[in-house]
């Protein structure tokens, strides 16, 4: 058996449920859901694999399938299985009727229309084995459920591939909605995208496996049913199916009509949402405000989905803010993590009681759908980075009685070097500014390599750098220096800027302090100065560097350095491809 309905692990990006005065929290219904989820996740799982060995043989599945009764089909297993059923279906039809909008993003209503398809294409085939075992004590062998679905009835075998991507489809965009903005999700997406694509297709060609080794058999030995009790069994098989599609559809009818009846009574009492610019939403109350700003048209981060996580759809309250309710637990947390403003509200979580004005702090400005789509793509996550400040010592000086062009060549001439060390060594470059530049690495990697590879950028350009000044020697009759600051921690990445003018790039105290190491380099004289946290992380020894404490303003506690006076050689790491 397979979930009934996996309709939503933490259900889509822009739900949100409205849970009246009185009822569960919020995040106690999420949680439920989400644990049920889990629970039929690895139910379907374990029956997929369990599948694949079919590609071995029928003895191996069924070998297999001990294993896996002996876990679900007991009382504890059973319980705790029709238990995760009955109530993810029951919160995700709860979530369908509380949602205030059906307008949402084309994977949501693929999630969505995927879940209640579930019911529909695995209700006889649930029938057929478990609910026939429990009444007639059939005896549901990987045979006996081939060759009905193969042999017998293959219109029947067709629906049931069909499921079995449905299934796992629906199962998959919810783990994604889930871990998507997780720190350590990047690092396994390729392989859970592995995973997502072999159990599948391994149950599928184990099922074709088995039907051709079962047709190879020919007619069965022996009935999964009593001969006596056969014809009464497929005529109680056929009134559960009937009674499953039709209680289903009269959920669905139900829950869609008191909607109807809802939006209808709502309607009688409108409230007014005015944005800064003049535009205005009419909304039943108990919409949010984010529920008006889709319902408008009008462009609106929400990057968490809705779920009080983020504060990317934070507003300003400009007009109207006595007359509503006070912040939730969900809400207030949020809020006191970013040290709002009395006034500042998550547009999410805030269901006016009357008129307001709002003014979105963070929603881009409306110019072309294009660059909308573009820059909501990252608005920005928390992630571990490695960032580096690579700045020419003596710029002005050395370039004072020069012509502007001979000091472009120049910079070009040194910014050649500094991007060539940065790319080969796996980082990104972030921005020039002046002389000076910033690299960020770990962006696709893990922090331990990327401290690797920071050093082995920084080594790289102080090479380039010596290099660089031999040959412009007689031109410059100067040396050209340069001073290095490494560090890593958590950093906020994402898009950031405005218009064409749109990149990717890190904000935090991380960024702040790899600045401050560069500034530090130069008042020690040194080539490189670099975090002791960094240098932990990579692995790496550096011969000749002397530690050293620095004052980091904002910081109780100065921060331990190393740092790598001029002439010393600092190991390459190259990068791992």
């Amino acid at each position: 058996m397979v979930s009934e309905s996996f309709e939503a692990l933490e259900m889509s990006q822009s739900q949100v449920l409205a849970a009246p005065p009185g009822w569960l929290p919020d995040a106690w219904l999420r949680n439920a859901r989400l644990v049920s989820g889990l629970v039929l996740m690895a139910f379907v799982t374990l029956h997929f694999l369990n599948h694949a060995l079919l590609l071995i043989s029928l003895a191996a599945a069924e070998k297999g399938r001990a294993v896996f009764l002996l876990i679900w089909r007991n009382p504890a297993g059973t319980l705790l299985l029709y238990g995760a059923v009955a109530t993810h279906l029951v919160l995700s039809l709860l979530a369908l009727y509380q949602r205030r909008t059906l307008a949402m993003p084309v994977r949501e209503w693929a999630q969505i229309l995927l879940g209640l398809a579930i019911p529909l294409l695995i209700a006889e085939h649930v029938v057929g084995t478990r609910a026939m075992h429990a009444l007639y004590e059939a005896n549901d062998t990987y045979e006996f459920v081939v060759r009905s679905l193969w042999i017998l009835a293959p219109q029947v075998g067709v629906r049931q591939a069909i499921a079995v991507v449905v299934i796992w489809a629906h199962g998959c965009l919810g783990l994604y909605f889930w871990l998507r903005h997780r720190q350590w999700y990047p690092r396994v997406a390729s392989a859970l995208l592995v995973l997502a694509v072999l159990v599948p297709v391994l149950a599928l060609l184990g099922f074709a496996s088995a039907g051709k080794e079962v047709s190879a058999i020919g007619p069965p030995q022996s009935q999964s049913i009593e001969p006596a009790l056969f014809d009464r069994a497929l005529a109680t098989k056929e009134r559960i199916d009937s009674s499953i599609y039709a209680g289903f559809a009269g959920l669905i009818i139900l829950v869609l009509a008191a909607r109807i009846v809802r939006d209808r009574i709502e309607r009688r009492n409108l409230i007014e949402v005015r944005y800064a610019g003049g535009r205005k939403v009419r909304v039943p109350r108990g919409y949010s405000v984010l529920d008006a700003s889709r319902l408008g048209g009008i462009a609106h981060y929400a990057v968490c989905g809705g779920r009080g996580r983020c504060s990317t759809c934070r507003i300003r309250v400009v007009d109207g803010l006595a007359e509503q309710p006070e912040p939730g637990s969900i809400e207030a947390a949020t809020l006191r993590r970013i040290a709002a403003d009395g006034d500042v509200r998550l547009a999410c979580q805030l269901r006016p009681r009357g008129d307001l004005r709002v003014a979105p702090l963070l929603s881009p400005p409306v110019t072309a759908e294009g660059q909308l789509a573009a820059t909501a793509n990252d608005p920005g996550h928390e992630k571990v980075v490695v960032v580096m400040f690579c700045d020419m010592r003596g710029f002005t000086a050395m370039t004072d009685q020069r012509l502007p062009f001979d000091v472009v060549f120049l910079l070009n001439r040194y910014f050649g070097v500094v991007g060539r060390a940065v790319e080969s060594s796996g980082g990104r470059l972030d921005k020039f500014v002046g002389d000076g530049a910033m690299a960020l690495f770990g962006l696709e990697t893990t922090p331990g390599e990327a401290c690797r590879n920071a050093l082995s950028a920084a080594s790289a350009i102080v090479e380039g750098v010596r290099a660089l000044s031999d040959d412009l020697a007689e031109e410059l009759r100067a040396t050209i220096r340069v001073a290095i600051g490494i560090h890593v921690g958590q950093a906020i990445v994402g898009s950031m800027g405005y218009g064409a003018v749109m990149n990717v790039t890190a904000i935090g105290d991380t960024i702040n302090v790899g600045s401050r190491l560069e500034a530090a380099a130069k008042e020690f004289e040194a080539e490189i100065v670099v975090s002791e946290a960094a240098v932990r992380l990579s692995g790496m020894d550096l011969p000749g560097a002397e530690a050293r404490e620095i004052d980091i303003r904002g910081r109780a506690r100065p921060l331990g350095v190393l740092v790598v006076p001029r002439g010393a050689a600092v190991p390459i790491a190259l990068p791992t491809k």
